[in-house]
């Protein structure tokens, strides 16, 4: 009797358990969610551009001569008039001088020309001379008035090659390696002697698909398209605006190539250098943006969890836009203040309940729709 109070004792206990464990339901899945928001994205092309000086310019002589002074230090900043080497000028001093002797003498010879021209003539009109007489002394007077017009361009030229002597920065701009050292024979439009970068302003080329060619140039139409270039280094990216779109399109690769402006007032941007370009060509308005690893691949398409208020997930298909950084916007699928899973999905299902170990929150919208 004892024994059959003990095993209904047992068994009753059993069955309360079962049924306990049945009612409490599956145990609530530890998820991390981020709250969908509603705000402006830029539409953007991101492409890897290289750094150009706005202008380039080889320094060269343009007189032959030994290089007798270099003023300019590696590096520097010039600016136009900037005297950067000087070529020995005492050989052009003497082909100066030179010229202008022989100026002086040929105006000499000339004024006597005239004189005798005048003289001739007179006496012509008193038939004392001839007129072959008349006619010899107008040519002679001809011929020293164009020696001597043939003069004034040689001193000319003598005084251009003098001033070559001093070789003058044409722009202002950031000086490279100084090539040539004093002492060295340089030749005529030969010898560079060091090359000017003219790094302000600065340009960024860059490539994109030859998909967003009409797209652009629609933009460009209707104003100004910015652009941002991030190259290395902990400052935040410089801001600048798109100026060229080349005239074709690269058949081997599918691209086209296109240039934005920068001020580049603190030298950022380095001639041969590498940044990161954003070119934002629209922004679309009150958009739905969640976290990109919020939403799932599915077999039917993509969808996200969302909680509701109840602490309970739903699998809800989505439509999904540019994605915008980190985030991706949400065409349709998901209102603005649901929350959706971001982390956690691996263990969800339809109608599971779930306890939130933080909320992620939605970070702010970074640029960045492929190109």
């Amino acid at each position: 009797m004892a024994l059959a109070c003990a095993a209904l004792v047992v068994c009753s206990c059993e069955a309360g358990s079962q049924a306990k464990g049945t009612n409490a339901g599956p145990e609530p899945v530890p998820v991390v969610v981020a709250t969908a928001e509603r705000r402006d994205v830029p539409v953007d092309i991101i492409a890897v551009g290289t750094v150009e000086p706005f202008t380039t310019v080889s320094v060269r002589s343009h007189v032959e001569g030994e290089l007798s002074e270099v003023n300019a230090e590696e590096g520097q900043q010039v600016d136009p008039g900037d005297l950067l080497f000087v070529i020995d000028p005492r050989p052009f001093r003497a082909e100066l001088d030179q010229a202008q002797a022989n100026l002086a003498r040929d105006l000499a010879q000339a004024e006597y020309a005239n004189l005798e021209e005048r003289r001739v003539g007179q006496l012509a009109e008193r038939r004392i001379a001839s007129k072959e007489e008349l006619d010899q002394s107008r040519s002679k007077a001809a011929a020293l008035a164009a020696t001597v017009k043939a003069d004034r361009a040689a001193v000319e030229t003598a005084q251009l090659r003098l001033d070559y002597c001093s070789i003058k920065s044409p722009i202002a701009g950031r000086l490279g390696e100084v090539l040539v050292r004093s002492g060295n024979l340089v030749k005529e439009n030969d010898t560079v002697l060091a090359v000017i970068n003219q790094i302000k302003p600065a340009y960024v080329q860059f490539s994109v698909p030859e998909a967003r060619l009409q797209e652009i140039r629609d933009r460009m139409a209707a104003g100004t398209l910015a652009v941002t270039a991030d190259p290395l280094g902990p400052a935040p990216p410089v801001t600048g605006e798109l100026r060229f779109v080349d005239n074709a399109v690269d058949a081997t690769t599918g691209t086209v190539a296109l240039k934005a402006l920068f001020e580049n007032r603190d030298e950022r941007l380095w001639p041969g250098q590498f940044a990161t370009v954003v070119l934002t060509i629209a922004t679309q308005k009150d958009a739905v943006t969640v976290p990109a690893h919020a939403v799932e691949a599915g077999q039917s398409g993509p969808y996200v969890y969302v909680v509701g208020a109840d602490d309970h997930v739903e699998s809800r298909p989505v439509e999904v836009g540019i994605a915008t950084g980190e985030d991706v916007v949400i065409a349709s699928g998901v209102a603005p203040g649901e929350r959706v899973v971001t982390e956690g999905q691996i263990r969800l299902a339809p109608g599971l309940p779930v306890v939130v170990k933080q909320d992620a929150g939605v970070r702010p919208a970074a640029t960045g729709a492929p190109g």
